[in-house]
């Protein structure tokens, strides 16, 4: 007889499938760069539309064409410089050295944490010498338009040691803009934190097979938990748990445009579950991660394609997404 084959189903999503442990993600690598500028950005979702666009990629069957591509909507207000940190190469990886803050924080600060006396930019820069200096990033926090939290986190700078300190004591205490560090046609990895299911069983969670009604056991579990040897079961198998609400990245997603004024983007009616786009708007190919109003951080791309190609937008749909 032949043999009976079929692929695998279930999901063969990552592990392990746990919760985030805040709504915005974290970066813990950053790729190499000789350029002196922050090697990342954030923006919020708020929503997505559909752009026409002439295809410039000449490996495709459609180039020098006008097509349709579905584009994702990030809000991207300034990010404040709040201080820099200081870290040096030890045995046990990278330590911090020193925190140096901005003499005048934002006030919006205040509803994150509270912000102690901060002492004068010498006496604090005093701190750095006879340290060797192996890596220096900046602390910022968004300034979003409607009322939230602002979320504080670090950016990597491209360049060496010394270079990274003199570029981080220039913008401390100033806004940077999207438009100064992201270019139209560039491509930028994606990190954000999924939308958040709650407890859901393994049907949901792995989509594995609901079984026929005489099987002896339940119908929505796995038939058997596994093997007798190592007498536990293993992580592997599909179990009800934590759904959605987890850290994930994206590589290379192409930026579409850059709009100063984020209301060019917005269709009739406003986003849904948004409002209004306080910042400039960087149009992403394609969707990203979260819910609406969730933080998207990006990252300078890890592993870049080899070619680019020009983005040429002839237009930007703006109809109602109310009900879609």
């Amino acid at each position: 007889m032949p043999n009976v084959r079929r692929p695998k189903r279930g999901s063969r999503a990552f592990y392990p499938r746990v919760r985030a442990r805040r709504p915005y993600p974290r970066i813990e690598k950053w790729p190499s760069s000789s350029d002196v500028k922050p090697l990342g950005f954030a923006g919020y979702k708020a929503g997505m539309t559909h752009v026409m666009a002439i295809n410039t990629n000449t490996n495709m069957t459609t180039k020098g064409q006008l097509i349709s591509r579905a584009v994702t909507v990030l809000d991207c207000p300034p990010i404040f410089v709040l201080g820099f940190k200081a870290y040096s190469n030890t045995p046990q990886g990278l330590k911090p050295v020193a925190d140096v803050l901005a003499e005048k924080q934002n006030k919006e600060l205040e509803r994150k944490f509270v912000v102690k006396k901060i002492k004068p930019l010498d006496e604090q820069l005093k701190r750095l010498d006879g340290q060797k200096v192996a890596k220096v990033r900046l602390l910022v926090h968004m300034k979003p338009g409607f009322k939230k939290k602002p979320e504080v986190f670090e950016l990597a700078i491209g360049g060496t040691p010394d270079k990274q300190l003199e570029y981080a004591k220039t913008v401390l205490g100033k806004d940077i803009k999207a438009s100064e560090l992201l270019k139209e046609g560039d491509f930028i990895d994606v990190f954000s934190i999924t939308r958040g299911q709650g407890f859901e069983g393994p049907v949901k969670r792995f989509g594995i097979r609901i079984h026929g009604r005489k099987a002896q056991q339940m119908a929505r579990k796995v038939g058997g938990k596994g093997t007798t040897e190592p007498g536990k079961v293993r992580s592997t198998v599909p179990q009800g748990g934590q759904h959605g609400w987890q850290s994930r990245m994206e590589f290379n997603k192409r930026i579409i445009k850059i709009l100063p004024n984020g209301a060019d983007a917005e269709p009739a009616g406003g986003f849904l579950r948004y409002g209004k786009v306080y910042g400039e708007a960087v149009l992403l190919d394609g969707s990203v991660p979260g819910p609406t109003k969730r933080l998207i951080r990006l990252r300078s791309p890890m592993r870049p394609p080899k070619t680019k190609y020009p983005s040429d937008v002839k237009s930007i749909s703006r109809e109602s997404k109310q009900g879609v």
